[in-house]
């Protein structure tokens, strides 16, 4: 989803030194009322469900001998890092998960809430704060297993920061999911430029090219903050069929997912769930 986090380095984990960008908090604010609308500005998220649920939910039931028929995820805690509307936040929930949705748009918050009242499985799953990580920090006496930071890093002033607070609040082999961009001449040309400027997949100004980060960077600040790199898979819009896939290359967009360990190896790229079990779930995957 999209966020608004900002990070400094003075305090890290102080809500006093932690500022949210005020133009890009109208910007998102103009559109809170838009999240649901499949066909709209969010519609690349929504069709993004079908390939990151599947993706998430397939690598944590891998991890553990526990299975839920109908609830796979159920008795796993979940943090949705700027959650936006919902759009990730209900599908985990409907999947067993318990999931804190967080965002510091509070009329994100407010969509977010509504929607999920429309079903009272939902409601009792999920709750909704509008809220800072570093708030989540200062305030959780509890820890989570999963964290999830899907279309947010880009979002981010303080990529370290932002890494070491997800750190605080996740359990000892939890699990750290992240969606993002490549920071490449190609993400620049169909991210932005044709994305934003020529197609309006996306809202313009949405994104900032400078502020994309490259696996390899988040490979290593995410390393060298005792976690270990799992997955690193690329995945890929088509805007002709409005879908996502996975792809071999990460030049564009990609999927990573990480252990708060400091232990254990790394697995390769071909070990994320195969397009073919995505294709197969991806009916009930989506919003």
């Amino acid at each position: 989803q999209l966020s608004l986090f900002r990070f400094t380095l003075k305090r890290p984990f102080s809500t006093s030194h932690s500022s949210v960008d005020s133009k890009e908090m109208k910007k998102f604010q103009l559109l809170a009322h838009k999240w649901w609308d499949e066909e709209g500005e969010y519609a690349a998220l929504h069709s993004m469900n079908d390939i990151r649920v599947p993706f998430i939910r397939d690598t944590l039931l891998s991890m553990s001998s526990n299975y839920h028929p109908g609830n796979p995820l159920s008795g796993i805690k979940i943090l949705d890092v700027g959650c936006g509307g919902g759009l990730l936040s209900e599908p985990l929930g409907r999947l067993g998960a318990s999931v804190t949705g967080i965002d510091p748009v509070e009329d994100n918050i407010r969509t977010a809430d509504r929607h999920k009242s429309f079903d009272p499985v939902l409601a009792k799953r999920i709750q909704y704060k509008s809220s800072s990580l570093e708030e989540i920090v200062e305030e959780s006496t509890e820890t989570f297993d999963v964290i999830v930071a899907s279309e947010v890093v880009e979002h981010v002033a303080d990529l370290e920061t932002f890494i070491k607070c997800c750190s605080q609040v996740l359990k000892l082999e939890g699990s750290l999911f992240i969606t993002t961009i490549n920071k490449t001449q190609l993400s620049y040309v169909l991210g932005i430029v044709v994305a934003e400027k020529i197609m309006g997949i996306v809202p313009e100004g949405t994104h900032e090219w400078e502020k994309f980060v490259p696996p390899e960077e988040l490979e290593r600040l995410l390393e060298s903050n005792g976690f270990s790199v799992r997955t690193v898979n690329g995945m890929l819009y088509n805007p002709l069929s409005g879908s996502w896939g996975w792809v071999k290359s990460t030049s564009l967009n990609y999927a990573l997912h990480a252990v708060k360990s400091g232990t254990q190896a790394r697995s390769h790229a071909a070990d994320a769930p195969a397009e073919t079990d995505i294709q197969q779930h991806s009916a009930t995957a989506g919003t």
